[in-house]
């Protein structure tokens, strides 16, 4: 197939890429500068210029392709709704240029949608509308599509991390050297789940080999990660203490990593597994943060 990707140059898009080429699979990316597209170049993908802005030039994108997997979403926290809204756009652009045939659309979500309530196990088939998480919106979004006839299925991530970074844990960090701790809320028995960015790449491959509209992917390799052991790795690390705050005081402390650090989401792979016969091999984030705190390479 002919695979049109967007983030294709981002931390998990770039892996992406690289599983899709190492099936055999052509690449066009989409990337926002010239280095972006001479790293593309070089791995055997053809770069797309443009940025989630450009709903044309996504359009574009898509109307060269067998397949779309959607990677791309902006990151600056300072502007999470706006971002979120973005998200629904370039979703709903995809999706029309795919109506009316059987191209698969793959889109992008995070594993507390399947979160029911609150430390209750996430599973693909779960939906939860009432999710305080604006990143719902994208899968609103695709919902709106399958019911127009488009076959769109959705990837969940975890907290996404190789050596360098570990989704949300990395601003955690940052905040640690700020403020000179590593803080949990409560007891911290609150649990986060997590993949390596490798394992995370396959599961988007086997979405958009197997195609199947209205599916939803947990790419979890570990359901659930205390967030307390993950500040005492932190701290260790850092050479930090390891402190609780309490619940009334985390919006003070974490600002808006508030909402994320009370939250208790574990999430089940079970159904990924079996489907697309995913065997997660990647070390785990605690591994990873430890050693990449260790040799002095972590984002934050």
């Amino acid at each position: 197939m002919r695979v049109f990707v967007t983030g294709a140059t981002g931390f998990i898009g770039s892996a992406v890429v690289q599983q899709l080429l190492g099936a055999g699979h052509q690449v066009l990316g989409l990337t926002r500068s010239d280095a972006g597209a001479q790293a593309l170049q070089a791995a055997g993908a053809q770069p797309l210029r443009g940025d989630l802005a450009d709903l044309a030039g996504l359009r574009q994108g898509a109307e060269q392709a067998d397949a779309v997997i959607h990677c791309a979403f902006d990151h600056d926290f300072s502007k999470y709704l706006a971002n979120c809204a973005q998200d629904e756009r370039v979703v709903q652009a995809l999706g029309e240029v795919l109506q009316g045939s059987a191209r698969p659309l793959v889109i992008t979500s995070v594993t507390s949608i399947g979160n029911l309530a609150q430390g209750q196990t996430a599973i693909e088939t779960q939906f939860n509308a009432q999710r305080p998480n604006p990143r719902i919106g994208s899968e609103r979004a695709g919902n709106a599509l399958l019911q127009a006839g488009v076959n769109v299925s959705a990837v969940r991530l975890p907290q996404v991390h190789d050596r360098s970074k570990h989704g949300l844990i990395t601003y955690l960090l940052a905040l640690a050297r700020q403020k000179g701790v590593c803080a949990y809320v409560g007891e911290g028995h609150n649990r986060w789940p997590a993949a390596p960015v490798q394992d995370v790449a396959a599961v988007y491959r086997g979405a958009v080999e197997r195609a199947e509209p209205g599916s939803r992917y947990h790419a979890v390799a570990e359901e659930g990660l205390r967030t307390r052991d993950i500040a005492e790795v932190m701290a260790r690390g850092l050479g930090l203490p390891a402190v609780s705050v309490p619940e009334q005081e985390a919006g003070a402390h974490f600002g808006w990593l508030a909402m994320f650090a009370c939250d208790d989401m574990p999430a089940s792979s079970a159904w990924t597994r079996q489907v697309l016969g995913w065997a997660p091999t990647g070390p785990g984030m605690l591994q990873d943060l430890a050693d990449g705190l260790r040799l002095g390479i972590t984002a934050a």
